[in-house]
C-alpha cells in the first residue's frame, strides 16, 4: 500500500511551487472560486490616516478562502487519487473546502478534526457530505488518523497548507488585489500554517518584490510563529482561542511554508485574545462584516497599536464561519469564555486601556 500511495504522489504532486503554478491555479479556479471584491475600509483608513482595503473571503461559497487551495489540489488529483479518496485534518474550514470540493468533483472525503474545532464548522462540513472524524485534541493528532487512512486505505492526503497545490490557490488571492489595486504597499495576512501566507507571498514578491508582506497570529499556539523564532519547525501546545481558524502545527517534517514564511514574510505580530475580542467587534460595528477571530488579527493589531502602515494597505479577511452565538456576545460587549479563560475585550472595539474618538 505505501509504494501505491508514493506512486499516487508522484504522478500528481510537483517538484516546487512557483510563480506559473498561481497562474495555472487562477485558471483552474474559474467558475469555482470567486474573484472577492477589494473593498475600502472607510472607518479604518480614517482613524489610522491610511489607505486600507480589505480583500473579503467571506465572500466565498464555503465562507472562507480555503476553497481555492482545496479545489486547485482536488483537480490535479491523478485518476488513482480520485478513485482512492481524499483525507484531511482541518481546523474547520480546509475540512469544509476540501468536503465542498470533493462533492463538486465526485471525490469520497473522510474530514479529521480535534475536539478544539468548533460544532458549527464540524456541522457545515457534514452538510456538504463529506465524513467527519474527531481525533484527539490536537490538529497533530488528527493528522494521525489522515495517516493511517493513507497507509492502510489508499486516500490521499490533502494538507490545510503544506501541499504545493493548496499554495498555488491561495496565492491566487494575491493576483487578484495587485490587479485591482497595483499601488498596494503591504499586505497584512492571518498566519497559520502558511498555506495562505506563503502563496501571498510568493505570488506577491514576484510582481512587486518591495511589496510588505505582515503575518499575524494569536498570542498561544502560533506554530508558525514560533518555528520562524527557532529556525526550525516546532511543535506547540494547542490553545482555545478566538482565531481558531488559525491553530495547529506546521508539521516538524514541513516540506514547503516554513521556507516560503522565512525567506518572503517581512514581519511577523501576535495578538492577545482580547484583542482579537476587539478586533471582531471593530469589524462589525465600523465595517458592518461578520468575521471569525482569524479574519480579525489584522484590524486587532491594528488597533492594538502594534501594526504601523506607510503607504496603501490590503488586509485579507479569511473567512466568516464563527459560531453566531460568540459572535453576538462580541459584538454586545459581553465576556466570551475559552475553556478556562475568560475574554472581556472592551466596549466599541477599542483594546482595553486605548483612548480615542469612536468611529461608528
Amino acid at each position: 500500500m505505501e509504494d501505491r500511495n508514493r506512486d499516487k504522489e508522484s504522478t500528481s504532486t510537483p517538484a516546487s511551487v512557483g510563480f506559473i503554478d498561481i497562474l495555472q491555479a487562477r485558471k483552474t479556479l474559474r467558475g469555482i472560486a470567486l474573484h472577492t471584491p477589494l473593498v475600502r475600509a472607510d472607518a479604518l483608513s480614517a482613524q489610522f490616516g491610511a489607505d486600507i482595503s480589505l480583500k473579503l473571503e467571506t465572500l466565498q461559497p464555503i465562507g472562507a478562502f480555503k476553497l481555492r487551495g482545496a479545489a486547485n489540489a482536488i483537480a490535479r488529483l491523478s485518476p488513482e487519487a480520485r478513485a482512492g479518496g481524499v483525507a484531511c485534518c482541518s481546523t474547520g474550514n480546509h475540512g469544509r473546502a476540501v468536503a465542498y470540493a470533493a462533492r463538486q468533483a465526485g471525490v469520497q472525503a473522510i474530514i479529521c478534526l480535534s475536539s478544539l474545532v468548533p460544532n458549527v464548522k464540524v456541522a457545515a462540513i457534514e452538510a456538504l457530505g463529506a465524513e467527519v472524524r474527531r481525533v484527539g485534541r490536537s490538529q497533530d493528532e488528527a493528522q494521525k488518523e489522515v495517516d493511517r487512512l493513507v497507509a492502510e486505505d489508499g486516500f490521499t492526503d490533502l494538507s490545510p497548507f503544506d501541499h504545493p497545490f493548496v499554495i498555488a490557490g491561495q496565492g491566487t488571492i494575491a493576483l487578484e488585489i495587485l490587479e485591482d489595486r497595483p499601488g498596494v504597499k503591504t499586505l497584512v495576512v492571518p498566519m497559520s500554517g502558511g498555506g495562505l501566507i506563503g502563496g501571498i507571498a510568493l505570488a506577491a514578491k514576484t510582481m512587486n518584490p518591495a511589496i510588505r508582506i505582515v503575518g499575524i497570529s494569536m498570542e498561544n499556539g502560533a506554530a508558525m510563529a514560533e518555528s520562524l523564532a527557532a529556525g526550525h519547525p516546532v511543535e506547540v501546545e494547542e490553545f482555545a482561542s478566538l482565531a481558531d481558524s488559525l491553530g495547529g502545527g506546521i508539521n516538524l517534517g514541513n516540506s514547503w511554508t516554513f521556507q516560503l514564511c522565512r525567506d518572503l514574510v517581512d514581519d511577523v505580530i501576535l495578538v492577545s485574545e482580547d484583542e482579537i475580542y476587539c478586533g471582531m467587534q471593530s469589524m462589525f460595528r465600523h465595517e458592518r462584516l461578520v468575521v471569525e477571530g482569524g479574519s480579525a488579527v489584522g484590524v486587532a493589531a491594528l488597533l492594538a497599536g502594534k501594526l504601523t502602515l506607510d503607504g496603501e494597505t490590503a488586509m485579507v479577511v479569511s473567512g466568516r464561519n464563527v459560531d453566531m452565538d460568540i459572535f453576538a456576545d462580541i459584538v454586545s460587549g459581553a465576556p466570551v469564555r475559552l475553556g478556562n479563560t475568560v475574554v472581556t475585550g472592551a466596549p466599541q472595539g477599542r483594546p482595553p486601556g486605548q483612548q480615542g474618538a469612536d468611529n461608528a
